[in-house]
């Protein structure tokens, strides 16, 4: 009676089917394991190189957040700001850190230390610091964007010696001079200027007086002999020139307007060997 199934027949059947599956599931094969171990592995790879790309992103994104708006180095190229910056032509100066949030809420002081962008009058005679290959440059300005190469613009360093409504002046007689007060500047060094503002208070030309305008700055070099600042720059009259006395006529060529100030320089970040705070010494205070 081939057609009948009886019941012992199904049982039998169930049984080694459950047998037959339990045997597939206890000894899997090991040809799919390695299949699966191969696809997964650039898996990893492509994940561990996709959150290394996500990290590397955040990095830069909040670098350069932190140099717009938070703080920037600079290097200093030249000895106008000696002894409190060190710089020089053709060589390694301090790099220092500006700070970027100060001035967001305040306005500069007399004494401060500033980095500022030169206004058009400064710029005369200013090269580019980019390549001339289409290419060099573009990678520059790319660089630049995100701070690990300088602006190509004339960022400057100086003290700040007198604000807007101030008046400004030295006279041999009566030394450098705001609002007809004689400054205190213990951060000039005659032996770094070669000269004595004991016995030539001015270190240069006599000028003024110069009233500065309403949201703009004098500012000069504590390297004052070495210092092109506020007084090169200033409109002279040339009757007055020639009788010793510059910066007579309009003040605000020689003046910075404080939109052009990009931050307060805070300290030193190197040499290892210059670390350590900028002076803010408001030379108008008797001590």
């Amino acid at each position: 009676m081939d057609a009948v199934t009886g019941p012992a027949d199904s049982a039998d059947s169930s049984s080694e089917d459950i047998v037959n599956t339990d045997s597939e599931t206890s000894k899997p094969d090991s040809g799919a394991a390695s299949e699966d171990a191969t696809e997964e592995a650039p898996k990893r790879k492509r994940s561990s190189l996709r959150e290394g790309a996500i990290l590397v992103t955040i990095a830069i994104v909040l670098y350069y957040v932190m140099l717009t708006f938070v703080a920037r180095p600079y290097l200093i190229p030249s000895e106008s700001m000696e002894p409190t910056l060190h710089g020089c032509t053709g060589c390694v100066g301090d790099r220092i850190m500006v700070d970027k949030v100060t001035y967001r809420f305040s306005k500069p002081s007399p004494g401060d230390v500033v980095v500022f962008k030169g206004p058009p009058s400064w710029n005369i005679g200013y090269k580019s610091i980019r390549s001339d290959n289409t290419a060099v440059r573009w990678v520059q300005n790319a660089l630049s964007f995100i701070g690990f190469v300088p602006p190509d613009e004339n960022d400057l360093v100086k003290r700040v010696i007198a604000v807007g409504g101030q008046t400004v002046e030295c006279r041999a007689d009566t030394g450098l001079t705001v609002d007809g007060k004689r400054l205190n500047e213990p951060y000039l060094n005659p032996a770094t200027m070669n000269a004595d503002p004991q016995i030539y208070p001015c270190l240069g030309n006599e000028f003024g007086p110069v009233t500065v305008p309403q949201d703009r700055l004098w500012v000069m070099g504590d390297n004052r002999t070495h210092s092109a600042d506020s007084r090169i720059h200033c409109t002279n009259v040339p009757a007055d020139v020639q009788r010793g006395v510059h910066c007579t006529g309009d003040p605000m060529a020689g003046t910075v307007p404080v939109d052009n100030v990009i931050g307060k320089a805070r300290f030193i970040a190197w040499p290892p060997g210059r670390w350590g705070g900028v002076s803010s010494v408001n030379p108008q205070t008797d001590s």
